[in-house]
């Protein structure tokens, strides 16, 4: 006769007895779990793994050091029979047969009354796969398996709709330096659930060919506004779409808090009473140059590294940095938004210290398929991105790391 399949259920263990004999590997991977569901866990085992020990220790479990004995199943709602003892796996799983204990053996599964699924968790959301045919029961494919549903859940690339009403609201997303793979899972996660993306010209393009065709993108620069109301057109749309009703996601650039004008955003979405998620992203300043193979700080070279704005020039008398100060340090500076305006710059660091032989590199597009490096000193730089023809976005790094990478050395492709 054909066995029939498993019937899933879910246990809930809060506050009730559940027994774990043995105290190796097994153990240590489900005691995690158990104690999260709330179960009230006693193991009994001579012996632990340090992992184990640790959790008696802290009182997450309470540990009786000795051998299984019979009546130690008498009061468990749920059991989990794992010690090296065959015999003693066998006298226990009798003993939760006769007291109507759901009984899991990691020894043998065929004898057990329950199975232990892959499970994995995203948002609120718990996964388990179990093997319906015992004849090709294959833990490594039921593991595989939960790990592309999850891995689908949170990156976003599987998306099951919300029929229930969701809180309507704004989620400010840093999509990362430019490579769709940076952002972070839980962006991608919300991209995936949008209603509505407002994106600008420095958010990852790719992202936005992966969304939904019933998800409303919108083109930041190209909304309706006066020549200085850039922002303030940005942030009443944040908020008409969120009163609709609607899930909103703020796609940027980096970080939204690196230059993105993301608290702007957040002040004006909080006085009009609109809930705002911040999910931050991987600022180019640190990720750009490490994919051109170029670290922001290195042992004996660098010890500290300084991230300044460069779109408004030192002469400028809106300049809030102070230029003379950064010319008297030894570390790493990382300029964004520099590329008109390094010339200047590289005058003026030189005119109150620097180096004119300090290396630069200038890193155009970085971690996209356009990624290019272009290397100069702080005497050449203003000439170098005219002949080189050096355009924005580009990150420009001044200071000894630029050399400290092999030339010949491999840096992180981006994905074409």
């Amino acid at each position: 006769m054909a066995e029939h399949p498993a019937y899933p259920v879910g246990l809930r263990l809060t506050g009730r007895c559940v027994v774990v004999l043995g105290g190796g590997q097994v153990a240590q991977r489900r005691l995690p779990a158990l104690v999260a569901a709330g179960a009230d866990v006693l193991l009994v085992s001579p012996q632990a793994t340090p992992s184990v020990e640790a959790m008696a220790d802290a009182g997450e479990i309470t540990w009786l050091r000795r051998p299984y004995q019979e009546g130690d199943l008498a009061d468990a709602w749920y059991a989990l029979i794992a010690t090296s003892d065959a015999e003693a796996n066998t006298r226990a799983s009798a003993e939760a047969e006769r007291h109507r204990v759901w009984c899991v053996r990691s020894d043998d599964a065929d004898q057990a009354t329950a199975w232990t699924p892959a499970t994995g968790h995203s948002e609120g959301v718990t996964v388990a796969v179990l093997t319906t045919d015992a004849r090709g029961r294959d833990p490594r494919h039921t593991a595989a398996i939960r790990d592309a549903v999850v891995e689908g859940l949170r990156d976003g690339t599987l998306v099951a709709p919300h029929h229930r009403t969701r809180t309507p609201g704004v989620a400010l997303v840093g999509g990362g330096p430019g490579d769709p793979d940076l952002i972070t899972v839980r962006g991608r996660r919300l991209l995936g659930e949008a209603d509505v993306v407002i994106t600008d010209h420095l958010g990852p393009r790719d992202l936005l060919a992966e969304l939904s065709p019933n998800v409303e993108v919108i083109d930041a620069a190209k909304l309706p506004y006066g020549r200085f109301m850039a922002q303030e057109a940005i942030n009443d749309a944040l908020i008409e779409y969120a009163r609709q009703g609607k899930s909103v996601v703020r796609l940027k650039g980096g970080d939204p808090f690196v230059y993105g004008r993301g608290m702007e955003e957040v002040q004006a979405l909080a006085e009009a009473g609109i809930p705002c998620t911040v999910v931050p992203g991987i600022s180019s300043s640190i990720s750009v140059p490490g994919a051109a193979g170029i670290p922001v700080t290195h042992r004996g070279i660098a010890h500290e590294f300084t991230v300044v704005s460069g779109h408004i020039a030192p002469d400028d008398e809106r300049s809030l940095v102070d230029w003379p100060s950064l010319a008297k340090l030894t570390g790493t500076l990382v300029i964004l938004m520099g590329v008109g305006t390094i010339g200047k710059v590289a005058e003026t660091l030189i005119a109150h210290g620097k180096s004119p032989d300090a290396p630069v590199a200038l890193i155009q597009e970085g971690t996209t398929a356009g990624q290019r490096r272009v290397d100069a000193t702080l005497a050449t730089v203003g000439e170098t991105v005219r002949s080189e023809d050096v355009k924005p976005p580009a990150v420009i790094v001044i200071g000894e790391v630029v050399n400290v990478g092999p030339k010949t050395a491999k840096t992180a492709a981006p994905r074409q």
